[in-house]
C-alpha cells in the first residue's frame, strides 16, 4: 500500500479514523492548530496536544468565486465550530450556493486525495461534509 501523507500536520491519519489535534494551552485551554511558543489568550507556554470532535456546525461561510489560477472556483470556504474549537476549512460534497450552504449546517470532517508523485505517495486533505 503507498504511503498517504496529510496536507497539514494537524490532520492525523493513523489513529483509526482520520481527526484534527489542537494545541491546548494547559492554563486557559485556548486551542491552535500552528506551534506557539506562548498562548496568544493568556501568554502561558504549557501545551498540550488533544483531539478535535469530528463533528460540528457551520458558524460562518463564503462562497468563493475568484481566486488564484489554478485552484477550481466555485467553493465553500467556512469556520466550524467543532464542540468549542473553531476550525477553517472548505465545505465539499456540497453544491457551492446558499440553497445547499447555510449557517448551523451539521457538518462532518471528510478527507480526500489531492495526488500523487511517482512513487504513489498520496497527499491528502480535509474538508466537511454535510451530515446527512
Amino acid at each position: 500500500m503507498a504511503e498517504r501523507i496529510p496536507m497539514v500536520d494537524y490532520l492525523v491519519l493513523d489513529d483509526g479514523e482520520p481527526h484534527l489535534v489542537a494545541h491546548e494551552c494547559t492554563a486557559c485551554g485556548a486551542r491552535f492548530f500552528d506551534r506557539r511558543n506562548a498562548c496568544a489568550n493568556c501568554f502561558a507556554t504549557d501545551f498540550r496536544t488533544v483531539p478535535v470532535a469530528t463533528e460540528g456546525t457551520v458558524r460562518t461561510f463564503t462562497i468563493v468565486t475568484f481566486a488564484a489560477p489554478g485552484v477550481p472556483v466555485p467553493f465553500v470556504a467556512s469556520v466550524i465550530d467543532c464542540d468549542g474549537t473553531q476550525v477553517r476549512a472548505n465545505l465539499v460534497n456540497v453544491e457551492p450556493d446558499p440553497e445547499h450552504a447555510h449557517d448551523g449546517m451539521k457538518v462532518r470532517l471528510s478527507t480526500y486525495s489531492l495526488g500523487a508523485d511517482a512513487e504513489g505517495t498520496e497527499a491528502i486533505g480535509f474538508g466537511f461534509e454535510p451530515v446527512a
